[in-house]
């Protein structure tokens, strides 16, 4: 479902450059494990148990999946991590340039907003609505994800301590994560206290996944991952391994996870069960 809805999101009607699209597809249909907008239809399904829910959620999924890959063609530039290859291609500027590449950030980072609102159409209020779209700018922008990068790269080689580090992925990966839950529960008409405890799963959900992706840095396999491994060594970067053990690290991801779960189980949700499967898979995953 979320394959189809990706290929479909820029209106075949509009008068796009064509290589500016096609930049932009590239990056967007090159697969992914789509965990944001997983979650963002799982939670929808988790609060009401229909699959009318679930189609009532699918424009905040596709908003979510396109702000996380303008964010993935940004990292990847020369000025930011320097990558040459993401999900087991060539990165975006590699292929298209850094000037398109940049174009084709913005444009999916533009057009996610666009999408969001397509909400209305499907059913869902415009107080619900303006909230996402005010969650994602706010969750995404200065505070959430932009700020944690920022924080990332101006803290490189100063990190000494673990809560400087967890500060940093708590927006830099969470936050958009958060957002997704919070998002799905939206759609579906959740409570405050639901969608607190939907966002609270999100947090530590996404602080678990950036920890087993440091984890899976030095213990992965290249060929699963789709990027080089041990490239956070090779860069001097400061993660949960190097500042408390592999051993450490991986007690953190199981207690994030446990932390996920218990959270969900006192939301009162129709069927937390997908959440809490998707959950256990971080601490298994080998890619």
């Amino acid at each position: 479902m979320i394959e189809q809805a990706l290929e479909n999101a820029i209106p075949g009607d509009w008068r796009v450059n064509g290589r500016l699209k096609e930049a932009a597809m590239y990056s967007l249909a090159a697969g992914g494990k789509r965990l944001r907008p997983i979650f963002v239809l799982a939670a929808a399904e988790a609060v009401r148990g229909d699959e009318q829910a679930v189609r009532m959620a699918m424009p905040f999924a596709i908003a979510v999946e396109m702000v996380h890959t303008y964010s993935l063609i940004h990292d990847d530039l020369p000025a930011m991590d320097d990558d040459d290859y993401r999900r087991g291609i060539p990165t975006n500027h590699k292929v298209f340039g850094e000037a398109t590449a940049i174009l084709a950030g913005d444009g999916l980072l533009t057009h996610a907003f666009y999408v969001a609102t397509e909400a209305l159409s499907l059913g869902v209020p415009a107080e619900r609505t303006l909230a996402v779209v005010r969650d994602l700018a706010r969750m995404a922008g200065f505070p959430g994800m932009v700020g944690g990068q920022a924080d990332d790269m101006e803290g490189e080689q100063g990190i000494t301590a673990i809560g400087q580090l967890e500060h940093i992925h708590l927006h830099k990966t969470s936050d958009l994560i958060a957002f997704s839950l919070r998002a799905g529960g939206h759609a579906a008409g959740a409570s405050d206290r639901q969608l607190d405890a939907l966002g609270r799963f999100g947090t530590n959900v996404g602080l678990a996944f950036q920890i087993q992706d440091d984890i899976l840095d030095i213990t992965g396999d290249q060929d699963k991952l789709g990027k080089p491994v041990g490239s956070d060594e090779r860069q001097g970067k400061v993660t949960y391994p190097y500042l408390i053990g592999l051993d450490e690290s991986r007690r953190r991801v199981a207690e994030l996870t446990e932390q996920a779960i218990q959270a969900v189980r006192s939301a009162g949700l129709a069927d937390g069960g997908r959440l809490e499967q998707i959950a256990n898979r971080l601490i298994s995953r080998d890619n």
